[in-house]
């Protein structure tokens, strides 16, 4: 930041992966009791769904809440739609080469799909979830993105739409990894979002491949909140130490970034960097965050 401006920098720092795992269930409130989150992503395909939303329920309005739109997991798969990341991928770069059309499996089938995951969404949590992000940024992919963007048209009004993530990362702040994940149509949502008045957050950071310690998240996390512009989304993967039982390929990754946000390295950080985490609903509904002194 200008040294002649040293007006904290809003930030939304969003857990993902909310009732995958007891695991990170129990490790993203114990951050959010601490102030350490402002906001998660539920995975409502999940049989823990109910049982871990209502240890949400204290943060009610005070951090968002939102749906993890996923194709991609285990759950999906057991749910009876889910498709490997690769298959998905495959299936976007043909759409977008023109090297196939929407099939028997198209924009109307990921509509229902989408339905189904916000009907079990709200019908635990009692609202609309405050934002839509997707399992491996698959929100932003071909014949998703628009399926998704006219669900929440036709489903929510102006003043109550969610949010949408937008996996752009900032530039020069991350590797190949996250240049992949724009390709794969951050832009075109960017661009269709703002055309269908779906509200959403443009910059995203954290991308990480979850290899490392503490030690060495802790530093790449220090220069990511001094490198991103006021308003950017930064996603996590936090969950509390695990049970060898679960089925969980970043389970020793989760607990890492656990450790971190619970320490006082994490909250130097912060202060260092004049960031102070906030709802992304209160950036996009301009309530009491957009003066940069409020904050979670």
């Amino acid at each position: 930041m200008s040294p002649i401006d040293p007006s904290p920098k809003r930030v939304v720092l969003c857990a993902d992966d909310f009732a995958f795992t007891a695991s990170a269930s129990e490790g993203i409130v114990s951050l959010i009791e601490q102030g350490r989150l402002s906001a998660t992503s539920a995975m409502t395909l999940s049989p823990r769904w109910r049982q871990d939303a209502a240890t949400l329920q204290p943060w009610r309005g005070k951090v968002d809440v939102g749906l993890h739109l996923d194709w991609t997991s285990p759950l999906a798969v057991a749910a009876g739609h889910g498709q490997g990341l690769g298959a998905l991928m495959l299936r976007h770069w043909c759409l977008q080469l023109g090297w196939g059309r929407r099939g028997a499996f198209g924009e109307a089938d990921f509509q229902a799909l989408i339905h189904a995951q916000l009907d079990a969404f709200e019908a635990v949590w009692g609202a609309p979830p405050d934002h839509v992000d997707g399992h491996q940024h698959i929100q932003q992919f071909e014949g998703i993105r628009q399926a998704l963007l006219q669900v929440l048209v036709k489903r929510y009004g102006p003043h109550e739409r969610p949010y949408v993530r937008v996996s752009r990362p900032v530039p020069g702040l991350h590797g190949a990894k996250a240049w992949v994940i724009q390709a794969m149509g951050a832009q075109a949502l960017r661009r269709e979002a703002r055309a269908a008045q779906v509200p959403a957050l443009d910059w995203l950071a954290g991308v990480d491949d979850f290899a490392g310690d503490e030690a060495s998240y802790g530093q790449d996390f220090s220069r990511w909140l001094q490198a991103v512009p006021d308003g950017t989304l930064i996603m996590c993967h936090p969950g509390a130490p695990f049970v060898s039982a679960e089925a969980d390929p970043i389970a020793q990754a989760r607990v890492r970034e656990w450790r971190y946000f619970k320490s006082d390295a994490f909250a130097q950080a912060l202060q260092q960097s004049l960031v102070v985490l906030v709802r992304g609903q209160d950036l996009v509904r301009g309530g009491p965050s957009t003066d940069k002194s409020a904050g979670v």
